[in-house]
């Protein structure tokens, strides 16, 4: 049986509030849901309209991880490796989607974010936290590895080498404090100031040029892998040529010296 409505999607013009919207079950991560988060990630690539996405959680937890008991774990017998290896990319991909769509992703964690939710904040472009938010790399708990939908990746990048090892191998939690201080999250807000916290870092990044906003998440994708400093030097120089011949470069030049806040036509 298909559960509907596991997100819920808010427009406030260019901004996007993706909620996850189970609530009674903690925000579980459950198919239903992943299906749901893969068609409207996937549907992100052709609404240029929509500039900046906001993800959090409905109820008191931001996500309690992958629902232990839902048809994400195969049922025993001939092929089950076949079966559960599709499941698990499913929920993987999902990450890769966050990772590729173009616009930025503002994670904002309250409560727990466990596992699969916690590889969700670690897909956004920036992540804001309530002071009750607690967070870890659930997986090693249930006996399988400590790096699962791209925590591995991500988390070292975020965080260090030796941070990733603490909380990958021992799954403990990490709390807000800390996680502003290592730099996970940017800063701490109130539960009920945590949406305005959002909204308003969107609206910093709104003030920019549209092509100019997805091609700097791009190229953050791609240099923070770049084998050289020459490889990174090379993708920059070719991205800013690009961008000094659109329209929105010599609007925002226009604005400068006007003293206005620029209109831009994503051209």
């Amino acid at each position: 049986m298909t559960e509907p409505g596991t997100i819920s999607i808010e427009t406030r013009g260019a901004i996007d509030i993706l909620t996850l919207n189970r609530p009674a079950q903690l925000n579980a991560v459950s198919p239903d849901m992943i299906a749901e988060l893969t068609a409207y990630f996937t549907g992100l690539n052709d609404r240029p309209a929509t500039r900046v996405v906001i993800l959090r959680g409905n109820g008191p937890a931001f996500s309690a991880g992958a629902e232990l008991g839902s048809d994400a774990f195969a049922t025993p017998g001939k092929g089950r490796p076949q079966r559960q290896l599709k499941m698990q990319q499913h929920y993987s991909g999902v990450i890769r989607l966050m990772r590729s769509c173009p616009q930025p992703i503002i994670g904002l964690v309250h409560g727990a974010a466990c596992g699969a939710g916690f590889s969700f904040l670690l897909a956004c472009d920036v992540r804001f936290a309530a002071p009750d938010a607690r967070m870890n790399a659930a997986y090693i708990r249930i006996g399988v590895g400590g790096c699962d939908m791209g925590s591995g990746y991500l988390l070292p990048r975020l965080v260090g080498l030796s941070v990733t090892s603490e909380l990958l191998l021992t799954g403990r939690f990490l709390e807000a404090e800390r996680a502003k201080a290592i730099g996970l999250v940017s800063d701490i807000a109130p539960a009920d100031g945590l949406l305005a916290k959002g909204l308003q870092f969107a609206a910093e990044m709104l003030r920019v040029s549209p092509l100019g906003l997805r091609m700097t998440k791009q190229a953050l994708n791609v240099l923070i892998d770049a084998p050289s400093l020459d490889a990174a030097l090379m993708m920059e120089d070719r991205q800013q040529v690009i961008l000094l011949e659109t329209h929105d470069h010599a609007e925002a030049v226009a604005a400068f010296r006007e003293r206005r806040d620029p209109t831009y036509s994503d051209q």
